[in-house]
């Protein structure tokens, strides 16, 4: 797959860029979170059975699986920036319906219209991806990644006490207001991004994308409800195979696909994406067990005893550490690789949940599981996307993060339906209620921890980040730069005007962030193994033309006197044909 450039190019981006994406990323958080307080209360609120109360929540977590990969290709194809804006003002819409209801259908509604919202985060990672430079890529990625942790943690405690003060529906207020800030931070602040991938929208794979999703997800949400053995819980998942593989059989024949499961189905990507599924696992299971914990009463003999806004601020360490790892973050990946940070980041998960099976009996203790956990979980979320990036090429980065942000949804799905299950199971009855056990929340972070094991294991698996040559292309293309300028020294000089037109390599022409050509600016392609191709430098005009040795994929990295530099990703198919592809360079570089 291609990637191009827009002619108009957006404007630099500023260093507010980063904050309002990652406060983006926070705000689908709270929208994930809000309802939290209220769950136990939802059938009485809404006049409906418990059964039917699920589906307010089951509706935001099939609309936001389904939305996650899609709005990612479409940020790739018509702008990241563009398809962030609209997910959050779907959101707001969403957020306004449920405020202004207390039927169950119009909020199931608005609950799936704020579903929509999860595809910010892999939005945000790719607008990173395409503005940044290196040096602060890394932490910029960790925050924005482990800011749906780091609003789940600070929106709870508020979430409840605004439900303990005032009407219930002020939560949603709150979430539109919030979606209507980070909607107008976005288009003032974030410039959008000039790259483009070749191609158009795969809607026959959306919709077979959506189909297998709903179907595999309904039944692992609903399982505990109709029966983990019911004809309709055994027929959907059935069913959800047969979907998924038709899907995929449909994708590998598809030009543009949604989806590149060739891309998907390298070691890298699909060990990663596996192991993102365990870390949602291990990040839900705490979510869950500590706020019932911390609020059953002292008189079942292990309770704690506390308040709705106490237990919130007990568990809210939990967000704040993962947002205060992110730094930590870069500076050990920068060091050591994504692949080695995610594997620190699982042992510290694993040392979280063994601690936290003997810290259960005050609350200060589970302030400490909850920030050891934090710690581990944003280290472990952090490396997550960055692993993502440095496996797919540029034009596919949206999609592929979209991908693995869905993956994540499915592990916390799996972990809400299997804890939901061991405490069910283990729960003994007191006054005619089900009351969860000691016994089913140890078992709870057993389960956790196997979780975090196997990660371990599939992360263990993992290739060395170094051989990652795309990585290179993107986040590191300075590196890419430093090791041709050597050899640009005594590179080929441009073309000659009325050179022969038949060129089999790329041509086009290096623009500034405005859209003006821009001369004598130095291309190196660079092949899929890290080495230089070619080189040639810019005409007046700011033409360039590079021959290329044989079909594959290859980086177009460029540099120029006072602007940052740039790679784009292009793949030639070997013909004799010139691919047109425009490089788009970065604002002017200001130096101290």
């Amino acid at each position: 797959m291609t990637l191009t450039t827009t002619s108009r190019p957006g404007k630099p981006a500023s260093g507010a860029v980063v904050p309002v994406l990652a406060f983006a990323g926070i705000v689908v958080a709270v929208m994930q979170t809000l309802l939290v307080p209220v769950v136990k209360d939802l059938p009485q609120l809404l006049q409906t059975s418990p059964s039917n109360a699920t589906w307010v929540l089951t509706s935001t977590l099939l609309s936001g699986a389904v939305a996650t990969p899609i709005m990612g290709r479409l940020g790739d194809l018509y702008g990241k920036r563009r398809m962030l804006t609209l997910s959050l003002a779907v959101m707001v819409i969403g957020a306004v319906v449920s405020a202004l209801t207390s039927a169950l259908l119009p909020m199931i509604v608005g609950r799936t219209l704020q579903g929509f919202a999860m595809g910010a985060i892999p939005l945000g990672i790719g607008l990173m991806r395409d503005m940044l430079p290196r040096e602060r890529l890394g932490s910029a990625m960790a925050l924005m990644s482990s800011s749906i942790g780091v609003g789940g943690g600070l929106a709870l405690p508020a979430a409840a006490l605004v439900a303990q003060n005032t009407d219930w529906h002020a939560l949603f207020y709150g979430a539109a207001g919030l979606g209507v800030l980070a909607v107008v931070l976005t288009l003032l602040i974030v410039p959008e991004s000039p790259m483009r991938a070749q191609g158009s929208f795969d809607l026959l794979g959306a919709l077979g994308l959506s189909a297998g999703l709903v179907l595999l997800l309904l039944p692992v949400t609903k399982g505990s409800d109709w029966g983990w053995s019911s004809g309709t819980t055994l027929g959907l998942f059935g069913a959800a195979v047969v979907v998924l593989l038709l899907w995929g059989l449909l994708e590998l024949r598809t030009a543009a696909p949604l989806v590149d499961l060739r891309t998907t189905a390298r070691r890298e990507v699909l060990l990663t994406n596996l192991a993102s599924i365990m870390v949602g696992v291990a990040f839900y299971v705490v979510s869950l067990v500590l706020p019932q914990l911390l609020q059953l009463p002292a008189s079942t003999g292990y309770g704690l005893g506390q308040s709705m806004v106490v237990a919130g601020l007990c568990v809210a360490p939990l967000g704040l550490t993962m947002m205060f790892t992110a730094p930590v973050y870069a500076r050990l990946s920068a060091r050591y690789g994504p692949k080695v940070t995610l594997i620190t980041g699982l042992l510290v998960i694993a040392a979280g949940y063994g601690g936290g099976l003997g810290l259960m009996s005050a609350a200060w203790q589970t302030v400490i599981t909850s920030v050891v956990l934090g710690a581990g979980i944003g280290l472990a979320y952090s490396s997550l996307p960055a692993l993502i990036v440095g496996a797919v090429p540029p034009a596919e980065t949206g999609a592929a993060n979209g991908l693995n942000t869905l993956m994540r949804s499915i592990g916390t799905s799996v972990s809400s339906a299997v804890i939901g299950m061991v405490l069910a199971n283990t729960a003994h009855t007191v006054g005619g209620v089900a009351v969860p056990t000691m016994r089913g929340f140890r078992v709870s972070f057993l389960i956790a921890t196997a979780a975090v094991a196997v990660g371990l294991v599939l992360a263990l698996c993992l290739p060395r980040p170094s051989r990652t040559s795309q990585l290179r292309a993107s986040s590191q293309e300075e590196d890419n730069l430093a090791r041709a300028e050597a050899a640009l020294a005594g590179a080929a000089q441009p073309d000659p005007a009325g050179a022969e037109e038949t060129l089999r390599g790329f041509r086009g022409r290096v623009l500034d962030a405005h859209g003006t050509p821009v001369a004598r600016a130095k291309v190196t392609l660079i092949d899929r193994r890290g080495r230089q191709a070619g080189a040639t430098w810019s005409a007046e005009d700011g033409s360039y033309r590079l021959a290329v040795p044989g079909q594959g994929p290859y980086v177009l990295a460029v540099r120029a006197a006072g602007h940052g530099p740039h790679a784009s990703a292009a793949t030639h198919g070997g013909d004799d044909r010139a691919v047109e592809l425009d490089l788009c360079l970065p604002g002017e570089t200001v130096t101290a």
